[in-house]
């Protein structure tokens, strides 16, 4: 089974008709990702705090339609997080966020995960927001040290970040430790204003870098690194893209723990999802069948 830890949030999408219409949909960088995986086939399980409200029921409808085991998640009375992403002409988002006493970020660090677990993923609001993000920081602690395949995604949200430079430090010294695969993209790496050698001194075996149309590129430890190439696709909005590369990531990496990993082969299948996805508008991974 696959973990993924995280917020589940409502995205208020801005809409053509009417003018100035935002359309809920459901998001968050973990919620996105789980919800890919579910997609892809994998046996999932999701572990957050969502509220009992009616966008947090909506949010588990849409993952147990994915076939995503919830039995890992809290449940608490306050609001679900709200995000509101601003979509430039090529289709790339910038968000602003309601954070305000939501129930995902109230988190709590949950007992022990069943043995079968393989990996983990973590990322996005979920390392900002306190107290919820100490509490998914021991997770990671905890599940890297008796194996589990972690994968971190920082999904950089500069307005959620009060002190870049405590948030910078935290990354390197705290998190990244107890990290098997870092996820990030161009823009996450130009905030973190690291090198790829010094994250993967830091701990990772691989990073995994998206360039947007240019497609990713992998550096492992043992010095090695691959590309491939994006799919041309006729682009509706990028939102949910990069989560659907960690769903696409975890798949096939969760197959061969500890084997041999052939990135470009894993690196193809990530592009691939990830172009569908951003033919639709709002998060909306494909399924296992289309690829």
């Amino acid at each position: 089974m696959i973990v993924v830890g995280g917020e589940a949030l409502i995205d208020l999408v801005p809409v053509a008709q009417p003018p100035g219409a935002l359309l809920p949909r459901p998001g968050g960088g973990p919620y996105n990702t789980a919800l890919a995986l579910g997609r892809l086939g994998a046996e999932v399980s999701f572990c957050s705090r969502v509220s009992s409200d009616g966008f947090g029921e909506s949010l588990l409808a849409g993952l147990r339609a994915a076939g995503v085991d919830l039995s890992l998640v809290q449940r608490g009375p306050e609001p679900t997080t709200l995000a509101v992403p601003s979509l430039a002409p090529d289709g790339s988002a910038s968000y602003g966020f309601y954070v305000g006493g939501t129930a995902d970020r109230l988190f709590t660090l949950p007992p022990a995960l069943p043995d079968g677990v393989r990996a983990l993923a973590l990322g996005t609001c979920s390392l900002v927001l306190e107290p919820g993000a100490s509490a998914y920081e021991a997770l990671l602690r905890r599940e890297s040290g008796r194996g589990v395949l972690t994968l971190l995604d920082p999904n950089i949200r500069p307005a959620l970040i009060a002190d870049p430079a405590a948030y910078r430090i935290r990354f390197l010294e705290r998190l990244l430790p107890h990290t098997r695969v870092l996820k990030l993209s161009e823009e996450d790496a130009a905030w973190l204003g690291g090198r790829v050698e010094d994250w993967l001194a830091a701990g990772p075996s691989a990073v995994v870098l998206t360039r947007g149309a240019a497609g990713l590129t992998a550096w492992t430890r043992e010095g090695g690194q691959y590309a491939a190439a994006a799919r041309a696709v006729p682009v509706v909005d990028t939102i949910g893209a990069g989560d659907t590369v960690n769903a696409a990531l975890l798949h096939r990496l969760a197959l061969v723990p500890g084997g041999p990993v052939d990135w470009p082969e894993v690196l193809s299948y990530a592009a691939h999802a990830a172009a569908l996805t951003c033919t639709r508008a709002g998060a909306e991974p494909p399924y296992a069948a289309e690829l």
